[in-house]
C-alpha cells in the first residue's frame, strides 16, 4: 500500500518578510531565535541541553536553491507532501515568501505536492524572545486571526487563483485540500455558526466555479474542544465532533501532540496516549481522520526562562514506531486478508473492506454511497471499527 507522508512547513526562516522584523529584527526570521537559544542556556536548569544546530546553517528558505535541497532531502526520506502554515493578517498575507519564492520557484518542485493550512490564530509576542518575561507576550496581540466575511472572501479568492491551480497542489478525490487551524476564531470572525457555514459553502461553490470538482475542507483537531457557536461570549456551545458535520468539514487531522497530550514525558509514554486519542476520534467522528505524528516538542528557545513541556527520547526508532501505528486502517484489512481471507468475512464487512482497499482516499460518505444498498457515514464507521477489532484479536492471538 502506498501512503502519502506530509510534513508541516513553518515558513519563518527567511528575512524577506518585512513585517516579521517586529519579532526578529536581525533580518533572518526565526533563525534569530534558534541561533540565540544557546545564549539563554545559563538561565535554564543544568539538566536541560539545547544541542540542535542546523546542518546547512541558517539558510534562507525563500531561496529556490535552498528549497531544491530540502525537496530532494524530503523525497529521499519518503515525504511527498508539504503542508505550509499560511497566514493572513490585516487583510493581506504574511510569511508567504518561503512558499511563493522558495518552493514554487524551485526547479524540482514537481517532485513534491503541497497544500495550505490557514493558521488563523492571533499573532502575539510569543515569537519574540525579547519579551519572554513580559505580560505583553501572551495578552497583547500584534494582529488578530479573525476575519469577517469580506476578509474571508479575499482569502478564498487568493488561494483558489494562486494555489489551487498549481499542478502539484495536493488533492483528495480530485478536490484541492484546504486546512483551517482554529475553528473558534473562524466562527467568531464570521459572526456565528450559520454565517460560517454560509461562508464555507460559498468557498466550495467558488472552487467548483474555478473548474475544480469540489473542495476538501480539513480541520485541525485539538482534542475534544467545546466551541462557541454564536461568535460572542456565552450562547450555544458544541463539541468538535458536533461542529465538523454542522460546518461541513470533510476530514480531520492534528498539528501537534501538545494540543491534546502532556509533553513533559518520554515519547513512548506520549505515544500510548496518542494512540488512544486516535481510537477515540475514529470511534466518535464521522469524517475521515488522518493521523499526525509529532517528531518532537521543545518551545524553550522562545523563552528566556525554562518551560518544562519538553518531549523526551524523540529517537528515529520511536518516531518510526509512531508512523507505523498510523497506518492501521488499511493494514488491519490486509492482515485479515492474510490470516483469514476476506471471503470469510460477513457480507457487510467484506463489502466495506473491498471498497476501502479499492479506494483508500474515499470519504466515509463516499464509501457509504458505494455500498449496496447505500448506508450512512456512521454505518461505515461502525463496520471499519469491527474490522479493526478483528485485526486486533488476530494480532493478540499470534
Amino acid at each position: 500500500m502506498q501512503y502519502d507522508i506530509a510534513a508541516y512547513i513553518w515558513p519563518a526562516y527567511t528575512g524577506r518578510e518585512s513585517r516579521s522584523s517586529v519579532f526578529w529584527p536581525q533580518g533572518m526570521g526565526e533563525w534569530q531565535t534558534v541561533l540565540g537559544a544557546a545564549q539563554n542556556a545559563p538561565l535554564k536548569p543544568t539538566e536541560y541541553v539545547w544541542n540542535r544546530k542546523p546542518l546547512w546553517g541558517p539558510v534562507d528558505e525563500a531561496d529556490p536553491r535552498v528549497m531544491e535541497m530540502q525537496i530532494d532531502a524530503a523525497v529521499s526520506h519518503g515525504v511527498n507532501v508539504f503542508i505550509y502554515d499560511w497566514y493572513w493578517y490585516d487583510r493581506r498575507p504574511f510569511l508567504e515568501q518561503c512558499l511563493n519564492e522558495g518552493f514554487l520557484g524551485a526547479a524540482n518542485n514537481h517532485r513534491m505536492k503541497f497544500y495550505l493550512m490557514w493558521a488563523n490564530h492571533d499573532a502575539n509576542y510569543t515569537w519574540d524572545t525579547r519579551l519572554s518575561d513580559s505580560i505583553w507576550r501572551e495578552n497583547c496581540p500584534v494582529w488578530l486571526g479573525q476575519v469577517d466575511r469580506a476578509g474571508f472572501e479575499m482569502i478564498a479568492r487568493r488561494v483558489i487563483e494562486r494555489y489551487f491551480s498549481c499542478p502539484n497542489y495536493y488533492r483528495i478525490g480530485g478536490r484541492p485540500v484546504f486546512m483551517i487551524y482554529d475553528v473558534d476564531n473562524l466562527i467568531a470572525g464570521l459572526g456565528g455558526v450559520e454565517q460560517t457555514r454560509e461562508a464555507l459553502d460559498w468557498f466550495r461553490a467558488e472552487t467548483v466555479r474555478a473548474g475544480h470538482p469540489g473542495l476538501e475542507l480539513q480541520l485541525t483537531g485539538w482534542g475534544e474542544r467545546v466551541s462557541n457557536l454564536s461568535g460572542v461570549d456565552g450562547q450555544r456551545k458544541l463539541f468538535t465532533k458536533e461542529i465538523l458535520p454542522l460546518l461541513g468539514f470533510d476530514s480531520l487531522t492534528n498539528y501537534q501532540f501538545v494540543h491534546f497530550c502532556d509533553m513533559n514525558r518520554d515519547y513512548r509514554a506520549i505515544l500510548r496516549d496518542v494512540q488512544e486519542e486516535w481510537k477515540r476520534v475514529t470511534r466518535d467522528y464521522t469524517v475521515p481522520f488522518y493521523p499526525h505524528v509529532s517528531v518532537g516538542w521543545d518551545n524553550n528557545p522562545r523563552f528566556n526562562d525554562f518551560r518544562p513541556g519538553v518531549m523526551k527520547n524523540c529517537t528515529p526508532e520511536n518516531i518510526e514506531r509512531a508512523l507505523r501505528s498510523a497506518q492501521s486502517q488499511i493494514d488491519d484489512i490486509e492482515l485479515i486478508d492474510e490470516k483469514l481471507g476476506l471471503d470469510s468475512l460477513p457480507p457487510p464487512l467484506l463489502e466495506i473492506a473491498r471498497l476501502r482497499l479499492n479506494d483508500p482516499e474515499a470519504t466515509l460518505y463516499e464509501l457509504g454511497e458505494m455500498c449496496s444498498p447505500p448506508i450512512g457515514k456512521s454505518g461505515v464507521n461502525n463496520r471499519l471499527r469491527r474490522l479493526s477489532d478483528m485485526a486486533k484479536n488476530l494480532r493478540e492471538g499470534d
